[in-house]
């Protein structure tokens, strides 16, 4: 199973970029959607950036994101 992450563009260069996930920046190829721009949301896999997304489903991810999070910080550490 492959696991991508929303992420918002903050900054372009020519193959990379760098984003923001969850308020954590982090640069990202971006090889595979040469077109994305500044404030685009992308889905992140294996530190490249593999689609476009829009807004909405990149809030509403980040939204089950956090519930993951935050269950999994929860947890009783043995």
């Amino acid at each position: 199973m492959c696991v991508g992450v929303p992420a918002k563009i903050i900054e372009k260069h020519e193959y990379s970029a760098v984003v923001d996930v969850m308020g954590s920046q982090t640069n990202v190829g971006i090889i595979f959607v040469p077109e994305v721009e500044l404030g685009d949301y992308v889905i992140v896999h294996a530190g490249q950036a593999i689609s476009i997304i829009n807004e909405q489903y990149a809030k509403e991810s980040v939204v089950e994101w956090r519930k993951m999070v935050d269950a999994r910080n929860s947890e009783p550490i043995f």
